[in-house]
Order: structure tokens, then sequence, then C-alpha cells
């Protein structure tokens, strides 16, 4: 997990470690600790989509292009702080 002010910049887990409940002690971790309220994701990437939006995160802008410029939409989401 990297973090950046309050923005959630990645947050990896191994495939064979997926479904444990790593990824939302993590991402709790950082709610709660480095006040993360914000992130992108990867349009084409729906299972972590998923994830953030069942974490409390939605969309509020979509780019055509990622930060490097290249042909991949990305999602930004903010902390629903009702969730």
């Amino acid at each position: 997990m990297g973090i950046e002010e309050n923005k959630l910049e990645m947050l990896f887990i191994k495939n064979s470690e997926r479904g444990k409940g790593l990824g939302k002690q993590l991402l709790s971790y950082g709610i709660e600790k480095y006040n993360v309220n914000e992130l992108a994701v990867n349009e084409q990437n729906p299972q972590a989509k998923g994830f953030y939006e069942h974490m409390g995160f939605k969309v509020y802008q979509r780019n055509e292009l990622d930060d490097q410029g290249n042909p991949y939409p990305v999602l930004y989401m903010k902390l629903n702080k009702l969730h």
C-alpha cells in the first residue's frame, strides 16, 4: 500500500492471498491512520472498483487517459463519509 497525503496511490495483494481480508485491513488502516479519502482505479479492473465501492468509495470523475497519457480509462473515487 502506498499513500501520499490523503490519497491511496497503490494497493497490491498477491493473487493467492486475495479474499482473506488483507485488502480491507490495509485500506481500513489507511483510512483510520492516514485519512485516506481518495484514490484512482483503472476502469478495466472491475474487481478493484467493486472492492473500493464496497469499502465506501464513490466515482466522482472519469478520464479517458491515465496519468501518463495512455489510453487506459481511470476512475477517480472519493470516500463517502456516510458509508
